[in-house]
């Protein structure tokens, strides 16, 4: 590969590639790496530094068990983990279905029609329902008013979202004193509440209606097997978290949240949505609906910057549900709910107080002045419960709960037993027990039995491209290995099954391993903190840049509001502004890609008195190292504004540069994608955010956070204090067992990957950018946009095409329309991008045969891409190639993938949105 571009060795590479002006003189001052045994034993022993105690402390996160079908073969299957979003529908049918089957889910036990494909967790998806609520009713006005009965991180991250955007919220007790006087734009009720308790929310809701206000209910999903549906009572939307669904506790996170909206909101929501359309063949097949139309064509329009889901979480979440059935989640509630009666029960009759007389699963229980005595007899026993105040304590039973820990719990509070209860009792008011049916559709009943179970999600699997199958070339997108001795920990119980509000002193493994990596992320970028709480990349732009606010306002600077975005920049970007109360500014690109200094300059000039920052990607959006990032850091520093560098293309800099060196104020960094944590076929994500010392007292706090100094602040920007803490022993592992000399080499390896693929590619299909030396950084981009004139074959021809050689396709027209982003990452052998490169010739030379007149473009094996078994079989053959040129391009190969359905229509899809699962008859024969 090295001689393919001219140089003897990597070194020489980088040091041509990189500019020296941003070079770092120094290796990385990491620990000396170790091998994967050592690591995995260094894990298990942070592991068993956590004490998970029975979690009863409640507040949204329940003890679950994950069936091992499930567990095994989702969540530990590399055919799911390592996915794609699936923005190429043909090749991702079987995580469509998985998770069209979670939107049904939640749409049957919320009640209202149409859900969405997962949210990154509860807080955040009650925030995007505030946003929500406002845009949708665009007559709306004043304050979003949230139960005072809330579960206080919602509240917490309501507020963060709120006040950045300047969004009036009100507290109230709406139990006891209904609405507050004044205008409101939305209201939001938890059902059931914090406490516990239970009460018929339709009298304020019907309130809000009247004062042209739209109903937010924050459901305990597993409740309402028991509670009557939100959409029922009359809300709106509906959110919450599916984490007691079977996803581990994994202290605090990845779990996946959930909205569901009433009929006229559809087109509100935020996220990702799975509808229905039809194939080439005039079949039925899933696909993403309206996929790009938030932050990629509204950009600074745009009222949520969220561009991942929780995918990975949301189909083990879906897939339990498929497990059990509507009998077995029914079951598992009333057993809950038998718990926490048999509990209350109890304690009344050692005469103590239970507060609330109808709840779901969790009791608040008066003991004046005792509750921290409560608590640490509890702990004692080996069951953790909530201190709320010196006087009261909370106790929530769920899934794992057992006879011991209740009798544990019990005597805590000094009572002495348990008696048994009739299995018709209920502490459920009569005109709130559920009447309405749920998971009514055939999926839900047909796979009873292990073996069943396993033919489905092996089924699923198959229909899939992942990691397992060969390349995922995707620009921007760094999809790389994610090795088994990095996931494995993940499952250890001392990860798995910590709540995250158990005591700091259970959470010492979590602890030091959280220390650890982010002092590792600091080093490794140049800057002096990190904060690892956001869950995603889209959390990390806001944290950041709701840092660098929170910075000018203490300075007196607030009206330092204008963020400047180059025209290159990801949606997310502007979107994230937005949303950080900032002006969007749009600063123009040169030529060859890079920002353009003349427009900056003029646009800072224009606005120094009220610059904030600018984001800039680096290396640039376009894939290339830009010799004038150190102008560009210099020219807005002098104007006043903080350098936001975003980090998605973090893998091209490790070892080589830092950020936090060359200039960055503030930088978020993709664990999903630098950090090995697999993309989960669209989330798990994690989105760090690391800044300059100026910058750090604004970094996101939460006030469960175990560190009472990070408790009050800038506010949280994700549900849990360490936001998707189950999954950072991914990233903690790689970074061990690479080091400094690992890392630098991947870096290096990534960079010759991509200009090897470039070079190789360059007369078939000009690189549309490069950078210093002439060389391209991890990334390249392929100019079809000529070929496209004068052939009609377009850049979805090819990525189609590419189906059929085997490959998953490279980014599509991003950040230029008409273009390929190549990614091809250091995980990938010379076989595999000779691969590839053989792919990409021989779908340019059926390209020369459409503009020699051989064939037209519909009528080529490009258009008709991809092809699937079924044309094959087919008895009658009318295309002007013959069929091995159109299934077998690369020759005949047993291993070949097939898709299960042939090109679909994503115009059709977007006119005839179709949210729930279809009848099993429209499948028929397929």
């Amino acid at each position: 590969m090295l001689k393919a571009l001219g140089f003897d060795s990597l070194e020489q590479l980088m040091a041509a590639a990189v500019p020296g002006g941003i070079r770092t003189a120094d290796e990385l001052g990491l620990p000396e790496p170790v091998d994967e045994e050592a690591a995995a034993a260094e894990l298990r022993a942070l592991a068993g530094r956590n004490n998970p105690l029975e979690p009863m402390i409640g507040l949204g996160y329940s003890g679950t068990v994950t069936p091992a079908v499930v567990r095994r073969n989702v969540l530990e299957d590399p055919a799911w983990y390592t996915a794609y979003t699936p923005y190429q529908p043909e090749i991702s049918q079987g995580r469509l279905e998985a998770l069209l089957n979670f939107q049904t889910m939640v749409g049957d036990l919320t009640g209202l029609p149409t859900a969405n494909a997962s949210l990154l967790d509860e807080g955040t998806a009650a925030a995007e329902a505030m946003t929500l609520v406002r845009r949708a009713n665009r007559k709306a006005s004043g304050a979003f008013v949230v139960d005072a009965d809330a579960l206080p991180q919602t509240i917490a991250v309501v507020r963060t979202r709120a006040a950045a955007m300047g969004i009036d919220v009100v507290v109230a007790d709406l139990a006891t004193d209904g609405l507050p006087d004044g205008e409101l734009s939305g209201v939001l009720v938890q059902y059931p509440g914090a406490s516990g308790r239970v009460w018929d929310p339709r009298s304020v809701i019907e309130a809000a209606h009247e004062r042209n206000a739209l109903a937010v209910v924050a459901a305990d999903l597993l409740g309402l097997a028991l509670l009557e549906s939100p959409g029922t009572l009359g809300a709106d939307v509906a959110v919450g978290n599916t984490q007691r669904f079977g996803v581990p506790l994994f202290y605090g996170g990845p779990h996946a949240g959930y909205m569901a909206v009433a009929s006229g909101l559809e087109r509100h929501l935020p996220g990702r949505l799975v509808g229905v359309s039809v194939d080439a063949e005039g079949r039925s097949a899933y696909r993403l609906a309206l996929q790009t139309r938030e932050q990629h064509i509204r950009r600074d329009k745009a009222t949520s910057n969220i561009c991942t889901a929780q995918v990975l979480l949301a189909v083990v979440a879906a897939m339990y549900a498929v497990y059990h059935g509507p009998e077995g989640i029914r079951e598992i509630a009333r057993a809950t709910h038998l718990k926490a009666l048999r509990l209350a029960a109890a304690l009344r009759a050692a005469g103590v107080e239970v507060v609330h007389d109808a709840f779901f699963d969790t009791l608040t229980v008066r003991v004046p002045g005792r509750a921290a005595e409560v608590v640490g007899r509890a702990r004692d026993a080996g069951v953790h419960l909530r201190e709320v105040d010196a006087d009261t304590v909370g106790v929530s039973t769920s899934e794992t709960t057992k006879e011991h820990h209740l009798l544990a719990a019990v005597q805590a509070f000094g009572g002495e037993a348990l008696d048994a209860l009739g299995d018709d009792a209920l502490a459920v008011p009569d005109p709130l027990r559920r009447t309405t049916e749920y998971l009514t559709h055939e999926v839900f009943s047909t796979h009873r039995s292990e073996t069943s179970m396993l033919r489905y999600l092996s089924r699923l699997s198959r229909r899939d491209y992942a990691l397992d199958r060969g390349m995922i070339p995707l620009g921007s997108c760094t999809m790389k290995l994610n090795a088994t001795t990095e996931m494995e920990p993940i499952s250890l119980p001392g990860f798995a099954n910590l709540h995250p509000f158990a005591p700091a002193e259970d959470a010492q493994g979590y602890a030091e391993l959280v220390d650890q990596l982010e002092g590792w992320l600091a080093e490794v970028t140049g800057y002096d903190r990190v904060s690892i709480q956001p869950n995603a990349g889209s959390q990390g732009e806001l944290a950041g840049l709701l840092a660098i606010r929170g910075y000018h306002r203490a300075n007196g600077q607030e009206q330092r509001d204008v963020c400047l975005i180059p025209s290159s920049a990801h949606g997310t970007n502007a979107a994230s502004a937005v949303m950080a109360g900032m002006r969007v500014v749009v600063v123009k690109a040169d030529a060859d890609g890079s920002v353009d200094l003349a427009d900056l300059q003029a646009q800072c000039e224009k606005h120094a008195d009220s610059l904030a920052a600018i984001m800039v990607t680096y290396p640039s959006t376009h894939g290339a190292y830009e010799d004038t990032i150190t102008d560009l850091c210099r020219i807005v520093h002098e104007h006043g504004g903080q350098v936001y560098v975003d980090g998605a293309n973090l893998n091209a800099l490790l070892g080589f540069a830092k950020p936090g060196e060359f200039g960055g104020d503030v930088s978020h960094l993709n664990l999903h994608k630098t950090f090995c944590i697999p993309h989960g076929g669209g989330g798990p994500g994690v989105g760090p955010v690391a800044v300059r010392s100026h910058l750090a007292p604004y970094l996101p706090t939460h006030p469960a956070h175990p560190d009472p100094e990070r408790r009050e602040g800038t506010g949280p920007v994700s549900a849990a204090p360490f936001g998707s803490a189950g999954i950072l022993p991914i990233s903690w592992a790689y970074v061990r067992m690479m080091g400094a000399e690992g890392l630098t080499e991947a870096t290096a390896v990534a960079v010759l990957s991509a200009n090897y693929v470039a070079k190789r590619l360059a007369e078939h299909f000009p690189v549309l950018y490069t950078g210093h030396g002439g060389l391209v950084a991890h990334e390249c981009i392929l100019d079809l946009r000529d070929l496209t004139k004068r052939t009609g074959v377009t850049v979805d021809d090819v990525a189609k095409r590419l189906v059929d050689f085997g490959f998953h396709a490279p980014t599509m027209s991003f950040p230029v329309a008409g273009t390929l982003m190549v990614e091809p990452t250091e995980s990938e052998d010379l076989a595999e991008l000779d691969r590839f490169v053989a792919a990409m010739v021989a779908i340019r030379e059926e390209i020369e045969r459409v503009a020699s007149g051989e064939w037209t473009a519909e009528e080529s094996p490009l258009r008709h891409a991809p092809h699937t078994a079924r044309v094959l079989a087919a008895d009658e053959w009318d295309r002007p190639y013959d069929r091995r040129t159109g299934v077998f391009p690369a020759g005949y190969d047993p291993d070949k993938y097939w898709p299960v359905v042939a090109r679909i229509d994503q115009a059709y899809g977007d006119r005839n949105l179709v949210c729930a699962c279809p009848a099993p008859e429209a499948f028929a024969g397929q």
